[in-house]
C-alpha cells in the first residue's frame, strides 16, 4: 500500500514552523508614554475642621474645601486628558 508523501511530511513541517516561531523573539516596540504634569499627580488635600470648632470655622472649612474639590476635579481631568493622548498615541 503505497504512502502519501503528505503523511509523512506534515509532522516535519509542523514541528519546524513552530519552533522556529518559538523561538524568535516578540516583536513589539514600547508604547509612547506622556508625562503629566506634577498636579495631575499629587494627591488632593482637602481642609478639615480644627477639634473646637466654631461656626466661622466651619464656613472658612466649607469654602475651602469647596475651592480644594474644584482644583481636585481640575487634575483628574488634566490625567484623564493625559491619558487619552496617551491612547491615541498607542492606537494610531
Amino acid at each position: 500500500m503505497p504512502t502519501c508523501l503528505f503523511r509523512r511530511t506534515a509532522p516535519l513541517v509542523c514541528v519546524t514552523l513552530t519552533a522556529a516561531c518559538a523561538g524568535s523573539p516578540p516583536t513589539s516596540a514600547t508604547p509612547p508614554r506622556i508625562s503629566l504634569p506634577a498636579a495631575a499627580t499629587t494627591p488632593c488635600r482637602l481642609p478639615v475642621l480644627p477639634d473646637p470648632a466654631t461656626l466661622a470655622d466651619l464656613e472658612r472649612v466649607y469654602a475651602e474645601r469647596g475651592a480644594a474639590l474644584i482644583a481636585c476635579d481640575g487634575a483628574r481631568r488634566l490625567a484623564l486628558e493625559g491619558l487619552a493622548a496617551e491612547r491615541a498615541l498607542a492606537d494610531p
